[in-house]
Parts: C-alpha cells; sequence; structure tokens
C-alpha cells in the first residue's frame, strides 16, 4: 500500500507529446526500492526524463522459458478541478475495510507495479526464487503507445528478453459481481490499435463566396460517416467463450451462430457483467471515433485543407475488413494517414501459464470464476509480440461488487481498495511461485 502511494504521488502524466514530467522520478523509486534488497535493476532513459526499469530474477529452473512481469509508470493527465481530491495526493479514505487508496494511476496501473515490486521484494528478501527466470519491466510512456518504452527497449535492448515466451501485465485479473456470484476476467485479447488522420483537400477562398470544393465540408462528410457507422456485432473466440461463461452463471440464453443476428441476446449477456459492461460492450464490433479536428485560421477565409483524428479499434482478424470499410466511409476525397498503428492479440485460454493463473486465484478466492475477455484497448504486451512473447492481462484484483472499476481508467476519482492490493500481491506471489 505504502509503495502504491508513494507512486501516485510522483506525477508522471503521459501528453503524448514526448514531453512533459516523464517517468525519470518514478523509475528512480524502483530502482531504489530494487537496489534495496539487492537486486540490480537497469535504468534505461530512450530521451530525456522517459525512463524504464529492468531486472531480471533467477529461477528455480533456468532452463525453462522466461516469464516477462511488466508494469508502464506513466499516467494520462488529470484535470484537478474535476477531482473530489488531489489526483497526486495519494489520498487514503475509510470508504471500505482497509481503506481506499486515490490517485491517477490507482487503477492504471501503479496499483499493479507496486504489487510487482511488494511480490519482487518479499521473494528476495526471503531468500525464495521464483519457479523460472522473470524479467521485470517497468516501461515508460504506455500511454502514448510505447514509443518511448516498450518500444524503445524491444527495438533497441532485446536482449533484455532473451528466453522469455511469456508475459503477464495489465488489463485483466480484477473481479466483477455475475448475478451475485464473483468472477474474475483474464485478458486473453486485444484489439488492434489505429490512430488515423483523415486529411481533405479543397480550394480556398474568400467565405462570402459559393465554393463547391470546401475541405472542410468533404471532411465533415467523412468524418460524420465514420463516426455514425454501425459496425456490426462480430463473434470472436475470446468473446464467444466469455459469453458463454456468462450465460453458465446467469441462466441467460446464448447461441453463438446467432451472434450477429441477434445483438439484444448480446446485450443482455454484456450487461450482466455490471460496470465492466463498459469494457466488453466495445469488444463485440470493430469501434471508430473521431477525436480531433482541425481547420481554418480565420471566420472570413475557407481553408485549403481540413484534418480529423479517428480512433479506432478493429478486432482481432478483422483489420483488413475494417480498414477497407473505414476507406470506403472516408470517400474518395479524403485521405487516410497513420498517425499510429499496432497489432491485435489473441491467445487461446488454455495452457500451464493459464492454468497457473486460474489456480492462484482459486486458492484465495475459493469458488470464484475464471473467464477470458479482450480488451479494447492496448497494453506494452503488443510490443513484446513482436519478440514472439504472448502476453495476458492479469493484475489480480478482488473488488467490491459496487466499485465501478472499469469505468476509472482514465476517468476522474481513479481508487483502488488498499486490501484489493493484498489481495493481488498474496495472487501474484502463488503464481510467480507456481508458474
Amino acid at each position: 500500500m505504502a509503495i502504491c502511494r508513494d507512486l501516485i504521488r510522483l506525477d508522471t502524466s503521459n501528453y503524448g507529446t514526448g514531453e512533459g514530467p516523464g517517468e525519470r522520478a518514478a523509475a528512480e523509486l524502483v530502482m531504489e526500492l530494487l537496489t534495496e534488497v539487492g537486486l540490480e535493476p537497469e535504468l534505461f532513459e530512450s530521451r530525456p526524463g522517459r525512463a524504464s526499469v529492468v531486472v531480471r530474477l533467477e529461477g528455480q529452473d533456468p532452463s525453462r522459458p522466461a516469464l516477462v512481469l511488466h508494469g508502464h509508470l506513466d499516467v494520462v493527465p488529470a484535470a484537478a478541478g474535476d477531482w473530489s481530491v488531489g489526483p497526486f495526493a495519494a489520498e487514503l479514505t475509510d470508504d471500505v475495510e482497509g481503506g481506499m487508496i486515490w490517485g491517477r494511476g490507482a487503477v492504471d496501473m501503479k496499483d499493479m507495479d507496486a504489487m510487482i515490486l511488494a511480490v519482487v521484494r518479499q521473494l528476495v528478501r526471503e531468500g525464495r526464487k521464483p519457479a523460472r527466470d522473470v524479467v521485470v519491466a517497468f516501461f515508460a510512456d504506455e500511454e502514448a503507445g510505447g514509443k518511448f518504452g516498450a518500444g524503445y527497449l524491444t527495438r533497441e535492448h532485446p536482449g533484455l528478453f532473451e528466453g522469455a515466451t511469456e508475459a503477464i501485465s495489465e488489463v485483466g485479473g480484477f473481479s466483477v459481481d455475475v448475478d451475485g456470484r464473483r468472477a474474475y476476467l483474464l485478458q486473453t485479447a486485444e484489439k488492434s490499435l489505429a490512430w488515423l488522420r483523415l486529411i481533405a483537400d479543397g480550394r480556398a477562398g474568400h467565405g462570402s463566396q459559393v465554393n463547391e470544393d470546401n475541405a472542410v465540408v468533404a471532411l465533415a462528410d467523412a468524418v460524420a460517416r465514420i463516426g455514425r457507422h454501425a459496425w456490426p456485432y462480430t463473434p470472436t473466440p475470446t468473446v464467444d467463450a466469455l459469453l458463454r461463461g456468462v450465460a453458465d452463471l446467469t441462466g441467460l440464453p446464448y447461441d453463438g451462430a446467432r451472434f450477429a443476428e441477434d445483438p439484444a441476446m448480446v446485450d443482455a449477456l454484456v450487461a450482466a457483467l455490471g460496470p465492466a459492461a463498459k469494457f466488453v460492450g466495445a469488444t463485440v464490433r470493430n469501434t471508430s471515433n473521431p477525436t480531433q479536428l482541425e481547420a481554418g485560421y480565420k471566420a472570413n477565409v475557407i481553408p485549403g485543407s481540413a484534418s480529423a483524428v479517428v480512433d479506432v479499434r478493429l478486432l482481432p482478424g478483422h483489420e483488413v475488413a475494417g480498414m477497407a470499410t473505414l476507406r470506403e466511409l472516408a470517400g474518395p476525397d479524403v485521405r487516410i494517414e497513420t498517425v499510429h498503428q499496432d497489432v491485435s492479440l489473441e491467445v487461446p485460454f488454455t495452457g500451464s501459464l493459464v492454468d497457473a493463473m486460474v489456480d492462484a486465484i482459486g486458492a484465495e478466492d475459493p469458488g470464484a470464476t475464471v473467464l477470458p475477455y479482450t480488451l479494447s484497448g492496448g497494453t506494452d504486451n503488443k510490443w513484446l509480440s513482436r519478440l514472439g512473447i504472448t502476453g495476458y492481462g492479469f493484475a489480480p484484483l478482488r473488488l467490491p461488487a459496487e466499485l465501478d472499476f472499469a469505468g476509472m481508467f482514465h476517468g476522474v476519482d481513479e481508487r483502488v481498495p488498499a486490501d484489493a492490493l493484498k489481495f493481488g500481491t498474496r495472487v501474484l506471489d502463488r503464481l510467480l511461485r507456481t508458474c
């Protein structure tokens, strides 16, 4: 708990420009906490202030493939005026038994960073080794796509991850209430990411004249078509497995063969996940949301060009068809440029690591169910996948049923129960001993 609060107090806001406070202060704290117990971590700066930390723990059986256990040190910005408490004050309140920790990063993801540090420090202090080698990494820049963090390290220092085949990080392992029963969502898939710039060129001129080649009009039409497009419900293996599990818990009907034809059936199962429905509801289809607009410099001047940015998230296996649809929606008068693009991920809900994660949850919360799910956003597992490393989202937290955990990602008043951190630390410790 103390580590989490100390990390939150360090403003590591990532504005997506490559500038800002950076992660250096948090990286130095991580270095201090790891060296204090006798480890020899390394700090890497991709540019001044943009710092990541990596250390490798020797396992009981170093001949086995290594595991990467990673988090990110940056957070999205927070407007203090919107918060009930100071976003970097790390206040501890008595909202729930054991207390609630408030602040930017309490959910995304200094909570998991703190759990990783607590487990690693305890292992070393007690002279215990994990079951296999573990590469522990704290990355910079995840909130802006990872270019200066995981991207930099996987490109420039791939040897740090030598022999690793699997990885664990955000966003999964948290509990939800499903019809009065607790279920944990283990992330086994991520949508692809594409930040696309739409550009329309036209004929500049005086605002008082007739202009049938107005770039703003062409852009506005394209943005409206893309933003209003009703993407069809599309099943993927992970979403299908999740909804089957929810159907088993609730008794609600589910027929995977009718997924696309019966949105109401899908919506009912998604709704049964409570607050987590916000996450899951975005994974039953592709999404494309306009987020930025730019055009003109004066009220009476028709600009020669106009641009917009669209945040596109496509389902695993549907990227090619999705991009073709976007080009059609944009139309012939608007060109598309890529601002940032990254892959989708999807792995089976099977294997020894998955079994170990399920068992670790079951040992601490007997009778709970673990279900796979797809993340609508993305994680640094995308970068690790370029090295052939299979990634999962598993930041285990046992949460109060009424807590809107999913809604606090990038939201205001981020907070996490202190007891949830203690639970997650126990689960991670058990996992490293058995996986």
